[in-house]
């Protein structure tokens, strides 16, 4: 086989390559030439140069059309074969997706079917913690508790439906502060919430009506943090809404939801992942990952939500945590704004 630098018309090629790297008619001769030779992989990477090269849909030239599909076409079978190949070659040697979750995410990364979550909480960020979206059920054992009261809790969630005005919105806007969107979601009750804890205080008139909530945590490690938290609630999606993508305030903690009411269509993405709550099944996720909800079902969703400490956090970490927002609000002499 004849080296590609070889063929009739390389030399014009690279010419015209040399006054104009972006010209898009010499990088697709340039792939076209590599592709004739046999080399696959250099004729991908001057094909997706002539991609990102091409001008915006609306100014292509008519003649060059064909030929940007052509390229399209080559390269997504190029991406499919080069897929294939390699998880034929993990799988022959024992990879399964099922089993081995975070090697198929770091898969799927390289493949450019998902990109790169991180922590970025709002408000204080803790170093060294790992990037773990959903957390492993079974690391959390005390959720036994949480999810054997499902049906009591559930039970006197309905009683509080039941009620008119029990919920408000979830997002509240602060008249001592600018006032903040929240994309749509500042006072939506679309998105609503029914309180047990609310900055680091009990609400204890909801909590008598509803004693099965605190029974449940009795063995979580909830973040005790004055003025902050925990937070307990029932959460309340109404049909048709969308929490849209956003980050919480810290990464010291996760959240939790038991999933109380459950119409089908209700998910939540944590960074690249996405899950639907199923009725009793708990969780823990990072909220200062990006992160979104949807409820495209025509029926209500109620969680019960609340936040406990990270695992990787030591007694004595958790305890500088707290007396460093302690003394935050010691100097400013006035509650946080602290939205959860």
């Amino acid at each position: 086989m004849n080296n590609s630098n070889d063929l009739p018309g390389i030399a014009a090629i690279d010419r015209a390559l040399a006054a104009d790297p972006r010209n898009v008619r010499a990088l697709i001769a340039k792939a076209d030439h590599f592709a004739a030779a046999g080399d696959s992989r250099s004729a991908s990477a001057f094909y997706l140069a002539a991609l990102r090269a091409a001008p915006p849909a609306d100014k292509i030239p008519p003649n060059l059309l064909p030929e940007l599909r052509r390229v399209q076409e080559t390269c997504a079978r190029h991406a499919r074969e080069y897929k294939d190949y390699l998880r034929t070659r993990l799988v022959n040697r024992g990879f399964d997706a099922r089993t081995q979750g975070r090697f198929a995410q770091a898969l799927d990364i390289v493949f450019g079917e998902k990109r790169i979550y991180v922590q970025e909480p709002r408000y204080f960020y803790f170093p060294g913690l790992p990037n773990i979206q959903f957390y492993e059920r079974e690391s959390f054992q005390w959720m036994d508790d949480v999810e054997a009261e499902t049906d009591s809790i559930r039970a006197e969630l309905l009683d509080v439906m039941r009620r008119p005005g029990a919920f408000s919105p979830y997002v509240t806007g602060d008249p001592n502060r600018p006032r903040n969107e929240q994309k749509g979601m500042l006072n939506n009750p679309d998105w609503s919430a029914f309180y047990f804890w609310k900055n680091g205080e009990p609400v204890q008139e909801n909590l008598d009506r509803c004693p099965s909530v605190m029974r449940a945590l009795r063995n979580a490690p909830l973040t005790h943090v004055p003025n902050r938290s925990p937070v307990v609630l029932f959460s309340l999606l109404k049909p048709g809404t969308h929490i849209p993508p956003h980050n919480g305030l810290v990464n010291t903690r996760l959240i939790c939801h038991l999933p109380l009411v459950v119409p089908a269509g209700c998910r939540l993405r944590v960074g690249n992942e996405t899950r639907e709550w199923v009725t009793g099944k708990a969780w823990a996720f990072d909220d200062s990952i990006d992160h979104e909800a949807w409820n495209d079902s025509k029926e209500t969703r109620v969680i019960l939500l609340f936040d406990v400490w990270r695992p990787e956090l030591t007694l004595v970490e958790r305890e500088l945590v707290t007396e460093l927002f302690t003394a935050i609000d010691a100097h400013t002499g006035t509650k946080p704004d602290w939205d959860n």
